[in-house]
């Protein structure tokens, strides 16, 4: 992937209020409490991002737009760090 796809698509996910976290490698969004892996955002269209980025999360847990899941484990250290 060209580097200037992925600047577009992480200027995407800022422009809607997403934190790149640096040591994870993740976009994170405290008020929409949706995280993107990197690899995700590297995979997908940017209209698959708008698309997910648009979706609703009436439930208030965290959301996590990932390639392959991440464990449980994983999703409660992301958790407590990120709020």
């Amino acid at each position: 992937m060209a580097l200037t796809a992925l600047v577009q698509k992480g200027e995407l996910l800022e422009g809607f209020g997403y934190i790149y976290h640096f040591e994870r490698e993740l976009y994170y969004n405290p008020e929409t409490r949706k995280i993107f892996s990197v690899e995700y955002v590297e995979d997908h269209s940017a209209d698959d991002l708008q698309r997910a980025i648009d979706e609703g999360n009436e439930g208030g847990n965290w959301r996590f737009y990932f390639n392959t899941s991440p464990s449980d484990a994983v999703k409660r250290e992301l958790e407590g760090v990120l709020g």
